[in-house]
């Protein structure tokens, strides 16, 4: 397990929870709008990252003060340790929110099967025929679809979300994710932020207006019950 951060403390990473929150590193997408461009690569930037051992510490230290961990990246599935590693944290008796791209169905299965879980976020960065193109990246999206359908069926609470940014994602883009992810149970709009991002041309780019959220919403209202703009 490669973590190359953590925040002790975040009252908005797992609804109606607090956690901390650990950040892995390295992705296999290339998101030209990745707020997170620093975790981009399988290495850090200083080749330094948090002993095991005192991530366990840390959180058996913060039982009582949080309610759980969310673990996000980077590609928190591309860790060749996290299935053992979900288990320790069970064992220390947290909740666990999974942050994923969706690209690795078998590990979200099989922790899913195995309880190791109680809410997945899962972005859904565009259109399926899109992927290649919005991520940077070539994409199995047959992959993409198992992962979303397999959070439909769940018994645990999950969320999709998408950012959406100007230049990059339209309106013609929300109405195919909507029909994709008709009948989940909750979908985050996700306004874009410039800030750090894997493109450095995209730092001088707004984020969509609020009419153009709200927009969104009511078109994404029409195929999911719970949809709600994050800015």
């Amino acid at each position: 397990m490669k973590i190359s951060g953590i925040q002790k403390t975040s009252l908005i990473e797992y609804p109606g929870k607090i956690v901390s929150v650990l950040f892995t590193q390295g992705c296999n997408f290339r998101c030209p709008y990745c707020h997170n461009s620093e975790l981009i690569g399988l290495e850090s930037r200083d080749g330094e990252y948090f002993p095991l051992d005192s991530v366990y510490s840390f959180l058996e230290k913060r039982r009582g003060l949080i309610d759980g961990v969310s673990i996000t990246g980077g590609e928190p599935t591309l860790q060749a340790g996290l299935y053992d590693f979900l288990a320790k944290i069970r064992k220390i008796g947290l909740n666990i929110k999974l942050d994923t791209n969706g690209s690795n169905p078998e590990f979200i299965k099989k922790i899913l099967d195995d309880c190791l879980v109680d809410y997945i976020a899962m972005d859904v960065k565009g259109p399926l025929d899109r992927y290649d193109e919005i991520t940077g990246s070539k994409v199995n999206t047959s992959h993409i679809f198992r992962s979303i359908t397999l959070l439909k069926e769940a018994g645990i609470d999950y969320e999709f979300r998408t950012t959406f940014v100007p230049g990059i994602h339209a309106k013609s883009d929300l109405l195919e994710i909507v029909q994709l992810l008709k009948g989940s149970k909750r979908y985050f709009i996700q306004n874009f932020r410039p800030s750090n991002t894997y493109d450095p041309e995209l730092m001088e780019v707004n984020g969509f207006p609020p009419s153009t959220l709200e927009e969104f919403k009511d078109i994404a209202s029409s195929y999911i019950k719970n949809v709600e703009i994050r800015n």
